[in-house]
């Protein structure tokens, strides 16, 4: 690991970084002790006495030795036994200098050894780590799969997966019975709307009737972009997507074109800066993305006010952002903005969404790998910028083939779009 890897590892506090720090200590700790006792035991042995030699001991040892010989061996043998001190002094340092040089080199690579070891050790922990971080992106589909012999680490890995299996299942299946849910109120909904059209358009009709009816369709239109915003989110949640080539400049062209009749009638002023964004990505989520950022900036404005559409190409994103003047948000708001079924305007104005379109933004933007971000204005409004990958369908999730769910196209002489739900509705 380089020197900027360490120092990043020690900031974070890492494991492996810790567990080496450990090893190593302990491997110099008992180095350090191994060769204090060995100088010890040096030490003693040199300062050592050994018992003088009798003359009746030297006959024993040499009885060839002529009497006149043994005083001079006798002599010899008990001379002064006394170790030099300034010889035992240097002999003492010699071995502890060069005892710590090897107990240093050693221990060096002993630490690295541990680093290497430890880095072996903790690399399924890295892998569920890595895998918990995918999740944390709302990616349920991946897997650990650890590879490992039987132990701790792999029956933590295993408990993880299934963990993860039965939170993708119970989101699966709260999608699909949405989706159901969607489609079978879907068929009373648009029978409902014949049979007051139907009503309306009878000769004998009373102009109340005719009101009444006109009032009971605007109800109606509101309940079916409701169920439309049910089927986009469980759709984005779900991580269905095509992966296509897309621009997303292209894309705000024609939701803007699309929206110049409804900014007119509110007396908005739409402007915009269009620059190529080209990503890999779904045409059909990602205009529904763009289409009600655009919606919610209009509908969620006053007379007089502007909207300001921009799409930019970064270094490795591709950015939407969206500005409106509007009513004023307290930053305290700002995290509640994309929460299903949440309006800002249970508190300053009269319910005119469905309190999904900014939390069906958002699955978008998480299905494709990025992130949507909302900051109040201070003179009131919101910048709501919306960062895409370019390559990416999103963290550990593949493309998948579209699933039978088809978001209803806008009718001609109907005021239903497609997913005309609240921005803003917070």
């Amino acid at each position: 690991m380089t020197s900027p890897g360490l120092w990043t590892a020690a900031r974070r506090g890492s494991l492996r970084l810790r567990l080496t720090a450990v090893f190593g200590l302990m491997f110099f700790l008992a180095g350090s002790a191994v060769l204090a006792a060995t100088a010890l035991l040096v030490v003693r042995y040199l300062h050592w006495d050994q018992p003088a030699v009798s003359p009746e001991a030297a006959s024993r040892l040499y009885p060839v030795v002529s009497p006149e010989h043994r005083a001079a061996l006798k002599a010899l043998l008990n001379e002064d036994r006394a170790v030099d001190p300034v010889l035992l002094h240097g002999d003492v340092w010699w071995l502890l200098r060069w005892g710590s040089v090897i107990v240093i080199s050693v221990g060096i690579a002993a630490t690295a050894a541990g680093w290497c070891v430890s880095g072996r050790l903790l690399r399924p922990l890295n892998e569920i780590t890595r895998t918990a971080e995918q999740v944390a992106g709302r990616t349920l589909h991946q897997r650990i799969a650890l590879s490992a012999p039987p132990g701790e680490v792999k029956t933590l890995a295993d408990s993880f997966d299934r963990m993860l299996e039965r939170l993708d299942e119970s989101f699966a299946g709260q999608g699909r019975f949405v989706a159901n849910a969607a489609h079978e109120l879907k068929t009373p909904l648009a029978l409902n709307r014949t049979l007051v059209e139907v009503a309306m358009n009878r000769r004998d009709a009373t102009e109340s009737l005719r009101n009444l009816g006109e009032n009971l369709l605007k109800v109606n239109a509101r309940h079916e972009r409701l169920i439309d915003a049910l089927l986009a989110l469980a759709r984005s949640d779900s991580g269905t997507m095509e992966c296509l080539p897309t621009d997303l400049g292209r894309l705000a062209e024609t939701v803007l074109a699309h929206a110049a009749e409804s900014a007119r009638e509110a007396g908005i002023t739409v402007s915009s800066d269009l620059d190529a964004a080209p990503l890999q990505g779904d045409p059909t989520l990602l205009e529904q993305l763009t289409r009600n950022l655009v919606d919610n900036a209009i509908r969620y404005n006053h007379h007089g006010g502007t909207v300001h559409v921009t799409t930019r190409l970064g270094p490795d994103a591709a950015v939407l952002v969206v500005t409106n003047t509007g009513p004023s948000i307290a930053p305290s708001e700002v995290p509640t903005l994309f929460q299903p079924f949440r309006r800002l305007t249970d508190r300053v104005d009269s319910a005119k969404g469905s309190g999904l379109g900014l939390s069906i933004v958002q699955a978008i933007a998480h299905t494709h790998g990025g992130e949507a971000r909302a900051d109040p204005r201070p003179k009131g409004g919101l910048d709501l910028t919306v960062t895409l990958p370019l390559s990416h369908p999103g963290p550990g999730r593949a493309a998948r083939p579209r699933t039978p769910v088809r978001l209803a196209a806008q009718r001609p002489g109907s005021d239903t779009r497609l997913v005309q739900s609240g921005g803003t509705d917070t």
